[in-house]
């Protein structure tokens, strides 16, 4: 049974079709990138698999159970977890607070000790330990989206939303993150889904890629298939 499965998946906003019957899989423990243009339709469909958004038609199963109109809240408690392209952080908490509040109301209800523990190791994951009593306003755009990983990680999901947890970065940040996310998904045992334009990352680290263009899928495949792939050279790249 795959872990993640999106059967002709369509969400409209008036007359505004912004995904148009996706179809796709995600095995447990796959590593699944998601990439297109902006406007493409990326972070609406990570609406839809995460609950913020209800599809228009088709259907999201996580281990085989619809998602449809679950809600946000019951599908992290389901365990889907979500980063935020644009981080916006409790700026007045520390890091390990940040974390601790996801672990105490994320898929397990964990009691004040036990959300502590576990939230140290999800920023000790994300390389935030030697700052887990700075206030999250006061970091870096860097850490501040190594916060919005450890928090996703904190919640106790098994399935993470990566919403372009790389933009921004400079090439050695984007280097050291891309050792970050190898680890987690290898010792953590996670299903990824990954929105992100550094192609190196996802050519780096996916198994698979699947290509939006106006809200409808061009193409699948690996990540070599995807980077010769004609449709997605002329929709993404450009005619020359």
């Amino acid at each position: 049974m795959n872990h993640l499965e999106l059967k002709a998946v369509s969400k409209r906003f008036g007359g505004v079709v912004a995904v148009d019957n996706v179809s796709f899989s995600v095995p447990r423990r796959g590593f699944w990138g998601l990439m297109g243009a902006n406007g493409a339709g990326k972070t609406t469909l990570f609406s839809l698999i995460a609950g913020t958004h209800a599809p228009s038609s088709g259907d999201v199963l996580l281990d085989g159970q619809s998602m449809v109109r679950q809600g946000p809240a019951a599908s992290c408690r389901l365990g889907v977890a979500r980063t935020f392209q644009i981080v916006r952080p409790f700026r007045d908490m520390t890091v390990h607070e940040t974390a601790c509040v996801a672990a105490m109301y994320g898929r397990h209800r964990r009691d004040f000790q036990a959300a502590r523990e576990y939230a140290y190791k999800s920023i000790s994951a994300a390389g935030l330990e030697s700052l887990a009593d700075r206030a999250a306003g006061e970091l870096t755009l860097s850490n501040q989206k190594r916060l919005e990983l450890a928090r996703a990680l904190a919640t106790g999901g098994e399935l993470l939303l990566l919403d372009e947890i790389m933009a921004g970065l400079t090439p050695t940040e984007v280097t050291d993150m891309l050792g970050v996310l190898r680890s987690i998904h290898v010792d953590w045992g996670v299903t990824i889904v990954c929105i992100e334009h550094v192609m190196r990352a996802l050519m780096d680290l996916a198994d698979q890629i699947v290509v939006l263009h106006h809200g409808v899928k061009i193409a699948e495949g690996k990540p070599h298939d995807i980077a010769h792939h004609d449709d997605v050279i002329r929709h993404y790249f450009g005619e020359a």
